[in-house]
């Protein structure tokens, strides 16, 4: 039927290893040339360009024109969440049976902390809305989070613009299973916010080209005392 979503056209798009392997390289919320995509991917120029139109035509992903070159990104951070839980789903299952996700080599920088798409994920992310919870800033509703009195009061003292987070078009505090903690973390406009205030407090330092985030001394204090993470 013409008004079925459109399930079949979206996993014939992810179900190709190339733009698999496209995709969950930009998960972390960069933006990359094709050359470079052509390169994580293993496929020659010619194949990524191809891969690249179909996934900017299927709405996956996004692209913009600089000088010659033209740069892609994930198209939105809904977008971004559905490949972070597709991958989490997939790590359920035998390990022989898994492509993309993290292996025993994986660094243990990376099982720590580390962003999906543009929030927190690992070890710590999964603390911090443990600790959320048990403090009842947050309560649980389904797969989404609502915020309390509480927490509203706590997350605008610790400087987080609420206001603007409720504003967004994407949707508000929303639980997302990590992928290596097989737990949920908080993803989401909130999820964002609160990213951002960490690293704009030093509690956390992003690396260009990686999604591992190094929790500074400073922030580790500061996620004990906030969130209860150890």
């Amino acid at each position: 039927m013409d008004d079925e979503p459109g399930i079949a056209r979206i996993a014939r798009l992810l179900a190709d290893p190339g733009r698999a392997r496209i995709l969950w390289s930009l998960i972390d919320g960069t933006t990359r040339p094709a050359g470079e995509l052509a390169f994580v991917a293993n496929i020659s120029a010619q194949s990524a360009s191809a891969h690249l139109a179909k996934l900017v035509a299927g709405g996956l992903l996004a692209s913009e024109a600089q000088g010659r070159h033209r740069y892609f990104r994930i198209a939105s951070a809904n977008i971004a969440d559905t490949i972070e839980s597709l991958a989490s789903l997939s790590a359920a299952r035998p390990r022989a049976s898994r492509s993309v996700l993290p292996s025993k080599s994986v660094p243990v920088q990376f099982l720590h902390a580390r962003t999906c798409y543009d929030h927190l994920a690992g070890e710590t992310a999964v603390q911090v809305l443990e600790g959320m919870l048990k403090a009842r800033w947050l309560v649980a509703e389904g797969r989404d989070f609502r915020l309390t009195r509480p927490g509203e009061n706590r997350l605008a003292a610790l400087g987080i613009d609420l206001d603007a987070a409720h504003r967004s078009r994407r949707v508000f505090a929303r639980a997302c299973v990590d992928l290596t903690q097989r737990r949920p973390h908080l993803s989401g406009a909130l999820a964002a916010a609160l990213l951002d205030l960490c690293t704009r407090r030093g509690w956390i330092l992003r690396a260009r080209r990686s999604r591992v985030v190094t929790i500074t001394p400073k922030g580790q204090e500061a996620f004990r005392r906030t969130f209860g993470t150890t």
